[in-house]
């Protein structure tokens, strides 16, 4: 599409137009009040992540730096997308014309896809420190920065080809975001989006599952040999794991099913909901990372929450409590503490 319908390009729902609009106005404002408070929140949580990780040196290890390298690019999506979603759906049309599509579109998938391949390097950094699977290769810093920085540049890659012509950043939902044209028929669009699809979201995501799924293995296996602490480290790392395989499912999978649901039946008819619950789940997804990543690491519990507390901590600090790293001894068949 070269130029938006009339509902979308000025004609608010407030101005009396009489285009038809895909949303009554307390629709549109519910979206942007529950996108905003999801803002405040991802804006809140990722910059403390940053900030507490900048200021204390002792948590600048490998899995940190994903972390953080994780809280740049969901900080990243808020500001690019969630924002201008908020502010969108306040008016109720698309405010930023067809550039501002255009470089929402970009910037949205820019940072996304980095947090999706974030997250794999994450399972991948779980999988070398419990799991051993090289022997006595290691993961290290230059590694974490090798891969963050393959993260960002095949993000960069596979999000640049719309703006030379394979591909094309358009309207999506109700209109108030943009995002990859998931429903052009021309050849060149379709073959960008199956190639998109298939490396951009399909390959992180088997990452995190044969990653994750070797990981509970080790632990299950370790556990029956290692006794009680054993068993209980591994139930603190399955809590983690379920919740941050539940949390990709929860944000990426839904968006994922429209988009294929879009690619091979162009014309189908959805309800409005079914367009718009997906996008916001994804874009909901920047306050799920830090939620899990951080207040399920006693480590940067000691240092955040004190950070959003202003100084007061609401519960005494358990120095026995175990932390989710956890490292497995493949000579003894126990699990310490990493």
């Amino acid at each position: 599409m070269d130029s938006f319908p009339e509902f979308l390009n000025g004609s608010s729902i407030h101005d009396g137009s009489s285009a038809k609009v895909p949303l009554p106005w307390a629709g549109f404002i519910t979206l942007s009040l529950l996108m905003a408070v999801f803002s405040i929140t991802s804006v809140v949580l990722n910059t403390t992540v940053i900030v507490v990780t900048l200021r204390h040196k002792q948590l600048r290890q490998p899995l940190n730096f994903a972390l953080v390298n994780l809280a740049v690019a969901d900080l990243g999506i808020t500001l690019t997308g969630s924002v201008p979603y908020v502010v969108s759906n306040a008016v109720g049309y698309y405010i930023m014309g067809r550039v501002g599509c255009v470089l929402e579109g970009f910037s949205v998938a820019l940072f996304g896809i980095t947090s999706l391949c974030t997250v794999a390097l994450i399972a991948v950094e779980r999988l070398f420190v419990v799991c051993k699977p090289l022997g006595t290769i290691t993961f290290q810093s230059k590694h974490a920065a090798g891969g963050l920085a393959l993260s960002w540049l095949w993000s960069l890659i596979w999000n640049t080809p719309p703006l030379f012509g394979w591909g094309s950043y358009q309207l999506e939902g109700v209109g108030t975001s943009c995002g990859p044209d998931w429903q052009s028929r021309d050849f060149k669009n379709m073959s960008y989006i199956i190639c998109y699809f298939s490396l951009c979201f399909a390959v992180p995501f088997v990452i995190i599952v044969v990653s994750y799924s070797w990981l509970l293995y080790t632990l299950r296996q370790v556990a029956k040999v290692g006794g009680g602490a054993a068993a209980r480290a591994e139930a603190k790392v399955a809590r983690m794991v379920v919740m941050m395989v539940l949390a990709f499912l929860v944000s990426w999978l839904p968006y994922a099913t429209l988009a294929l649901t879009v690619i091979f039946n162009p014309d189908v008819q959805l309800p409005v909901l079914v367009k718009v619950v997906p996008i916001y789940m994804a874009k909901s997804s920047t306050v799920y990372n830090p939620m899990i990543y951080i207040y399920m690491n006693k480590q940067f519990q000691r240092y955040a929450i004190p950070l959003l507390m202003c100084g007061k901590v609401p519960w005494p600090s358990e120095d026995d409590a175990s932390d989710v790293q956890t490292v497995v001894s493949p000579l003894n068949n126990k699990i310490s503490p990493d």
